[in-house]
């Protein structure tokens, strides 16, 4: 059982934020997922503000948006022109933005502050979903480059004092990011190396029986798991998760485990 300490803390949410606009277009792969968003949001609170640890964003040093009033960044292609006319105009933070760059600082973390970078669709898309009256102010915070696991843990850490202050964290990518995978098999037909990496995250996350210690130590040799490389050729979907994990300091809570375009994918409640 959670102590009541952390029962009072803001809750940290991993979630997929499915395929550039389509959970915004009516693309039925996604319609389990857009109900899992629309679903999950009352039980968060009221929150003050929302950080989002998105993987369409990677900087030399952890960066953060600090203008007050980011555009959007239409950081896909290929799509009706209604992907490019989507709005959602929430106001960002330079308040929140300056206390995460101080933690940062703080904790000895390489990191800096720009307040031209609008929001890209690892925030909007959920978000319009989640809280489409769009009043919230709301930072984003880029992944390192390195795409280095301890890193992003390290940076997760760091931001726990967030979690007393009603901002609501979540990390935006994917527990599955293999498009050519996505791509090139039947929706319907199962795939047991993604339902083998999918099981060994699940347990990694929630399994009460395994020390913060060891559980720190899974994910970040992440890539030795079953099928590991074939569900993240490239890990930038993951590593919000990393983040999450370091502000979340338990196990996590399975709220999601479902299929996105016929991928078994996971989110977890911290």
């Amino acid at each position: 059982m959670k102590s009541d300490l952390i029962d009072q803390l803001s809750p940290v949410l991993f979630i997929p934020h499915g395929g550039g606009p389509l959970p915004l277009l009516g693309d039925k792969n996604h319609q389990k997922m857009i109900d899992f968003l629309k679903m999950v949001t009352p039980t968060l609170g009221q929150p003050s503000s929302i950080l989002i640890i998105s993987a369409h964003w990677e900087e030399d040093k952890s960066t953060i948006t600090s203008g007050q009033s980011p555009s959007l960044i239409y950081d896909y292609s290929g799509f009706p022109d209604e992907a490019y006319e989507i709005e959602y105009p929430a106001p960002g933070s330079p308040i929140l933005a300056n206390k995460i760059y101080t933690l940062l600082q703080d904790s000895g973390i390489e990191t800096r502050l720009d307040d031209q970078r609008g929001f890209d669709h690892g925030l909007f898309v959920p978000l319009k979903i989640m809280f489409p009256d769009a009043i919230i102010p709301c930072v984003q915070l880029s992944l390192v480059s390195t795409l280095d696991p301890e890193t992003h843990i390290k940076i997760g850490k760091a931001l726990t004092d967030l979690r007393k202050e009603r901002v609501l964290i979540i990390g935006s990518g994917s527990s599955f990011h293999n498009l050519k995978a996505v791509f090139s098999q039947d929706t319907d037909a199962p795939d047991k190396k993604n339902e083998a990496f999918e099981n060994w995250l699940i347990d990694t996350c929630t399994n009460e029986n395994i020390s913060a210690n060891d559980r720190e130590t899974k994910l970040i040799k992440w890539s030795d798991a079953p099928f590991a490389r074939y569900c993240h050729p490239r890990e930038e979907h993951l590593l919000p998760l990393h983040v999450c994990f370091g502000m979340g300091s338990s196990s996590a809570k399975l709220v999601f485990d479902d299929k996105v375009f016929g991928k078994k994918t996971s989110a977890f409640l911290w």
